[in-house]
């Protein structure tokens, strides 16, 4: 019970922003989800109004609501399409995430923003946004000035690049494939590739999921690597929660891939799966911009915010260019 207000809330937004996609289909229901929901949560925080009850069911929707709609799109995928498009993204994903590192350090230490602001806002650039920020807080101890500081920074180059992107990728001329492998390798958050990539088009949105779940498995190894230098460093005991740290979801959208893949999902049942899929994406979009913290974002100051300008400017160069230099 703890869920429905805030559950019936994010639903609501989505009907709204769905139906409105259906008439302005180049902005998608997706895009118009985040939109209407930044819209709504700056009025309630403008007046102050109560929201505690709904906060529950809108991290519900933002988070597990859509884990469960990207198992749902893997229904739709073959097991063969996973593994070939993930395995010809990896050199561009690692490549960018090389340069986005490089750069934090060396920009982040320019701007004098402190050594774990600079590594969070670079992993949440470089890997998967809220989740890889979340994941490396715990392996390096970071302050909780620092996870808000990148949370926030992230969140709003997140929302830019669902606006821009699509705009962009029409401007370039960018293939349906070629605008899914560009926004799952440059775009931070999950929920933000895949607004970005469905507003472009179905093809782009199936694309940019697969290379963005190949790229968020690159927590576990740099969680590791920064677990292995704090022990090493003695600044703590080095306990991982690597429950919370190891991206489960991706190994459930795989397995309904290759579900699919094994004919195990009857083709009558594909329609109505994709259309459940994307409505949910659309529910949980509308709870990632319901739950946006306008405090934390003011809060968040000039420098780290255009640390993150520089980072997600440099993400998003060297991906068009790496993947253009060997062909993809």
């Amino acid at each position: 019970m703890k869920l429905l207000p805030g559950l019936l809330a994010c639903v609501a937004v989505a009907i709204v922003a769905t139906l409105l996609g259906m008439r302005l289909p180049v902005v998608g229901g997706a895009v118009f989800a985040i939109a209407i929901g930044l819209l709504i949560g700056l009025a309630i925080a403008a007046l102050r109004a109560p929201s505690a009850a709904m906060k529950p069911g809108i991290a519900f929707s933002s988070k597990v609501l859509l884990q469960i709609s990207i198992v749902l799109l893997g229904a739709n995928l073959s097991i063969g399409r996973v593994i070939a498009s993930g395995a010809r993204a990896m050199p561009v994903t690692i490549v960018t995430l090389i340069v986005v590192l490089a750069a934090a350090y060396v920009v982040g230490k320019a701007l004098g923003i402190d050594r774990d602001l600079r590594r969070l806002l670079g992993v949440g650039t470089g890997i998967c946004g809220g989740s890889a920020i979340a994941a490396v807080s715990s392996a390096i101890d970071a302050d909780g000035a620092d996870i808000a500081y990148a949370m926030s920074t992230i969140f709003l180059f997140n929302v830019i690049a669902v606006l821009t992107f699509p705009w962009l990728g029409h401007l370039m001329n960018l293939s349906q494939h070629a605008f899914g492998l560009w926004a799952g390798t440059a775009i931070n958050d999950t929920s933000s590739v895949v607004a970005a990539g469905y507003a472009y088009g179905h093809d782009a949105g199936d694309e940019a999921v697969i290379v963005k779940l190949t790229r968020t498995l690159l927590i576990v190894p740099l969680v590791g690597f920064y677990a292995y230098r704090r022990i090493a460093a003695a600044r703590g005991s080095g306990a991982i929660d690597w429950w919370s740290v190891l991206p489960w979801f991706v190994l459930f959208f795989v397995a309904a891939a290759a579900a699919n893949g094994f004919g195990l999902i009857p083709d009558a049942a594909h329609g109505p799966l994709q259309t459940l899929a994307l409505f949910c994406i659309t529910v949980a979009l509308a709870g990632v911009g319901l739950s946006a913290d306008y405090a934390k974002m003011r809060a968040a100051g000039l420098r780290p915010l255009l640390l993150g300008f520089i980072l997600w400017v440099t993400i998003a160069v060297s991906s068009l260019g790496v993947a253009r230099l060997i062909g993809l």
